[in-house]
Order: structure tokens, then C-alpha cells, then sequence
């Protein structure tokens, strides 16, 4: 027969560790983590894959120990304010943003949670931060962009067309980066002998009217300024482009792997994938103000050659050995 004062302490044992198991099955944190794009879900969702397997990397999955909170602007910056706002009602923990609209209208509606910035122009210029070694206050996160690289767009268009003295530049001036970008394109235009035709575009009809007036203007290429608007109205920038006859650079690749003649900047693919060193630094106990803002070390050239046969060109074949990679 058991003795009793073992049967006793066995029950004992198995009360106390009962609730010890429930405990301990209750203890991992579920991070609620908000993500704020000024462009379209159709846009982001390539980048917010590789955002979030670069999470999982970091022992972070959704469903387990993280949630994610989306929201688009579809490119009409003004809903940007009340999607910041919804994010900070349901409390997120976190907030990654997408574009400089989207972190301005994150930065106006808390001061308080962590945000993230995933690809940005000039977050200093825009006063987003004080430094980008020191950034301060509750925001950090990476850059898109340095000054180089938009003077190398349109030198690197006036390669692709030796001739064009007459460049139509668009931009959204209702984003604060792009008379910036305007600015760096037209101290490089004058060195290479080029008239800039700068035109304004804040919605997809707008762009319809750029591009009727670059042709009444004759311009002979076209400068696109990196914009989220754009990105979203991708589709309808390289048709008018083709449509029209007028060569085209772009700001990343995404735009030449759907059609496009040429780009260069940033991987974005590559800061979604940095972003989560961030996010995971922050979660763990790190101040976003003592989180160094990054900016990008490679910008890539992508050129369609499918698109410079419809356009009637020939790429020089200097530029295309210098190709990061050639769509043919």
C-alpha cells in the first residue's frame, strides 16, 4: 500500500505546480506593433514580407509573441493623420512608418511610443530628429536617400540620352522631401547642360496633366522624384512614360521590374530587412533617441532593356556593364 504521507505530499506537489505551469504558459508578451505606410497594402505587402521575416529571424512571430496593426494611405497623405491616430488608440507599442508623411503624422500624434522609420529622405531637414548619430526624442530608423544620389539620377538619364537638353522633373509637393530633391537636381543641371521642366503632381489625375504638358513643353526625358504616391500610381507613370516617348528614371527598382526604363537608389527590400534590428533593440529596453539613424551605403542601377527597345534606344554599353541588374 502507498504510505499515506507520500500520497499526501504527491497531491501537494501536483496543486503547487498546477498553477506554476499555467504561469509560466502565460508569460510570454504579445508586442502590438504598428505599421504606417503613405502608400498602397498593394505596394508595401513585397516589403512588409521581408520586414517580417526578418522578424521571425529575430525570434519574433506574428500570432505568438507579436501583433501587427496595418495601415495605408493608398498615397492621399491626408488620411495619414487619422491612421497615426487610430494606431495610437489601440495602443501599439511600437509604430513602424513608411515615407516622410507618414512619420510626420506619426511624430504629431504621440511623443511618447517608439517609432521606427523604415525610409526617409531628410529626417533631420524635416526636424523629425536632431542628428542622425544622436536622433533624440522617441523617434529613429533609416534613410532612403543622400544627396549624391539625386544628382547621379539625372546624370545618369542624360547618358541614357546624350541629346535631352529639356528634363521634365515631377514631384508631390505635398511631400516635404521632394522640393528638396528638386533643389539637389537642379545645382548638377546646369553642369550638364540641362533645362529642368519642373511640374507638380498631388494625385494620379495630376500626373495625367505633367505629362500632357512635358509633351507641350518639349521635354525630352523625365526625372521622378521618390514619392509614395507615385509608387502607388507606379502602373500609370511608366505607360504615360512609354505612351508619350519620353525616357524615364526612377527612384528604386520597383518601378523598372514592372515596365519602367531605369533607377537608381535604395534596395528598399533591404531596409525592411533592417528595420527589425530596430524594433527588437527597442522592445528589449533601448531608447529610439540613442538609436543612431542609418543611412544607405549602396545604391543600385537597374536598367529594362525591353522598355529602351520600345522606347527606341540604345543603352550605352558602359552603363549597362555598370547594371546592378539588366531586365532583358
Amino acid at each position: 500500500m502507498m504510505d499515506r504521507r507520500a500520497f499526501i505530499s504527491g497531491i501537494t506537489v501536483a496543486v503547487l505546480a498546477a498553477p506554476l505551469a499555467a504561469a509560466a504558459q502565460q508569460v510570454t508578451k504579445v508586442w502590438r506593433i504598428g505599421f504606417l505606410a503613405s502608400s498602397s497594402a498593394d505596394r508595401e505587402q513585397p516589403r512588409l514580407a521581408a520586414f517580417k521575416q526578418a522578424l521571425r529571424e529575430l525570434g519574433y512571430s506574428e500570432g505568438h509573441n507579436i501583433l501587427i496593426e496595418q495601415r495605408y494611405a493608398g498615397g492621399n497623405f491626408q488620411q495619414l493623420p487619422e491612421l497615426a491616430a487610430e494606431l495610437v488608440r489601440v495602443k501599439v507599442d511600437i509604430l513602424v512608418v513608411a515615407g516622410a508623411p507618414a512619420s510626420l503624422a506619426a511624430r504629431k500624434m504621440t511623443s511618447v511610443i517608439p517609432i521606427v522609420v523604415v525610409s526617409i529622405a531628410d529626417p533631420v531637414g524635416l526636424g523629425l530628429v536632431d542628428s542622425l548619430a544622436r536622433p533624440g526624442g522617441n523617434i529613429t530608423g533609416l534613410s532612403d536617400f543622400n544627396a549624391g544620389v539625386v544628382a547621379k539620377r539625372l546624370e545618369l538619364l542624360k547618358e541614357v540620352v546624350p541629346s535631352a537638353s529639356r528634363v521634365g522633373v515631377l514631384l508631390n509637393p505635398t511631400n516635404p522631401t521632394n522640393p528638396l530633391q528638386l533643389k539637389l537636381t537642379q545645382a548638377v543641371a546646369s553642369t550638364l547642360g540641362v533645362r529642368l521642366l519642373p511640374l507638380e503632381a498631388k494625385s494620379a489625375e495630376d500626373i495625367d496633366r505633367a505629362f500632357a504638358a512635358m509633351r507641350t513643353e518639349r521635354a525630352e526625358a523625365v526625372v521622378v522624384i521618390g514619392d509614395p504616391m507615385f509608387g502607388t500610381q507606379r502602373r500609370r507613370l511608366i505607360d504615360l512614360s512609354v505612351k508619350t516617348g519620353l525616357p524615364a528614371i526612377y527612384s528604386n527598382r520597383e518601378y523598372v521590374i514592372h515596365g519602367g526604363l531605369v533607377s537608381y537608389g535604395t534596395n528598399l527590400d533591404d531596409l525592411y530587412r533592417r528595420a527589425p534590428y530596430f524594433v527588437d533593440k527597442i522592445l528589449k529596453g533601448a531608447k529610439p533617441g540613442d538609436l543612431p539613424f542609418e543611412q544607405p551605403t549602396k545604391f543600385e542601377l537597374v536598367i529594362n532593356l525591353r522598355t529602351a527597345k520600345a522606347l527606341g534606344l540604345t543603352i550605352p554599353q558602359s552603363l549597362l556593364q555598370r547594371a546592378d541588374q539588366v531586365i532583358e
